[in-house]
């Protein structure tokens, strides 16, 4: 059983991460926002692809569920923290953190 503070530590524990209010919810960002927390600390919203996001709705669906709306049919999903434990939210974290800093520069 996690909660918002071990979500909020572990994001900021990932590499360049800062946070700011963001509307009603806390964000978190690299280059551009990868997840929020609400403001009751019950639930997060995480930055996946479409692909990400169906395969963990359907591994956890007690844990992860599609926001039901555009933002959601472009990966948003949100992260219920009650059930989830922390290796749950560290994989979730690491995994949208990852399209925040984009794609590794390739040597030259």
């Amino acid at each position: 059983m996690a909660d918002s503070e071990s979500f909020a530590r572990i994001a900021l524990a990932l590499p360049d991460v800062t946070s700011a209010p963001h509307f009603d919810r806390t964000a978190f960002k690299v280059k551009r926002i990868f997840a929020t927390l609400a403001a009751d600390g019950l639930s997060a919203n995480l930055n996946f692809t479409p692909d990400e996001q169906e395969f963990k709705c359907q591994l956890a669906p007690e844990i992860f569920q599609a926001i039901d709306n555009g933002w959601g049919r472009r990966g948003w999903t949100t992260m219920w923290l009650g059930p989830a434990s922390k290796a749950d939210i560290e994989a979730a974290l690491t995994m949208a953190h990852a399209h925040a800093v984009g794609p590794a520069k390739k040597a030259r």
